[in-house]
């Protein structure tokens, strides 16, 4: 990587600070790749919502078990965390394990895998719509014709 604060000789720094690559604003970006690589209990790392996570430290604490926190290590976890309908207490804690940002290139190769969903997070299928729509047309029509033809009779 080209970062200029890792110098060329040998370093003290945190697994955290050898990997990645700063940009401007100080905020260091991860590779999917990267990522990957931490994936054991010993050094976890997660993504939420395109932000790195080290999370390591926090197993033992996190009251659903350590299990479904390494069962996500090195990966996207976004869909379970939310999920599960976290706190705003757990989301702010959350904060105190950032690493970094998902790099922008991973980003773009997630997004076709949410195609049901625009930029707005809202629904852009029109089956959520029209499916329901046609149904409640059949029965009513269903319905109206039953409750004619008893009529008649």
């Amino acid at each position: 990587m080209n970062d200029n604060s890792l110098g060329s000789g040998p370093s003290n720094d945190t697994a955290a600070e050898e990997n990645g690559q700063t940009v401007e604003g100080g905020v260091k970006y991860y590779t999917l790749e990267e990522i990957r690589l931490h994936n054991t209990s010993n050094d976890t790392w997660l993504i939420i919502h395109d932000k790195v996570y080290d999370i390591t430290s926090f197993l033992e604490e996190h009251p659903g078990g350590e299990e479904v926190l390494i069962e996500q290590a090195g990966a996207d976890a976004t869909e379970s965390f939310e999920d599960v309908g976290h706190s705003t207490d757990a989301r702010e804690m959350l904060e105190q394990y950032f690493l970094g940002e998902l790099h922008m290139d991973d980003r773009l190769k997630q997004k076709p895998k949410d195609e049901k969903f625009n930029e707005s997070g809202e629904s852009s299928s029109w089956t959520t719509w029209l499916i329901p729509a046609i149904v409640a047309t059949v029965v009513g029509v269903v319905y109206r014709f039953y409750v004619v033809e008893h009529k008649s009779s």
